[in-house]
């Protein structure tokens, strides 16, 4: 049900991090326009995705119907990622991706069918967002880089 998102997560996490090093200082900080995401805040609304999915991961396992919910804007523009040296947001993002992989492998199967309140009356089960992490994940990082 996950092993195949679990298979690609470890892909990203094992060639990734190379590849966004290797992005041009000025490529990975310019903004294309004041209303869009440079590939450097790009990288950081992962890093958001990631640390709101953990809680969904986490909680999941032992809340009932967990609410955990976030504005991706503001959390975007507070984490002031536009401003922080790249190095720290890709090492930031590896480290945390690679937590949520082992997180992810170890899951109990009977654990993946909880459910978690993701807002707009949106409920899903522990499995989609897995799966959904993941592909959320491919989706911003082809905008980011070819892979």
């Amino acid at each position: 049900m996950i092993e195949t998102s679990i298979t690609r997560l470890q892909l990203l996490c094992d060639t990734i991090p190379d590849l966004l090093l290797n992005i041009d200082e000025t490529i990975f900080s310019e903004k294309p326009s004041n209303n869009k995401w440079s590939k450097k805040e790009i990288i950081g609304h992962l890093i958001d995705s990631a640390v709101n999915n953990h809680q969904r991961f986490v909680r999941a396992q032992f809340e009932d119907l967990p609410s955990i919910i976030y504005d991706q804007n503001k959390w975007n523009e507070y984490n002031y990622y536009q401003q922080i040296d790249k190095i720290q947001i890709i090492s930031f993002w590896t480290a945390y991706n690679r937590q949520l992989l082992e997180l992810i492998k170890r899951i109990p199967q009977h654990k993946l069918n909880a459910r978690v309140n993701i807002g707009e009356a949106k409920i899903a089960t522990l499995a989609f967002l897995i799966n959904d992490y993941v592909a959320h994940l491919e989706h911003h990082l082809k905008q980011v880089i070819q892979y």
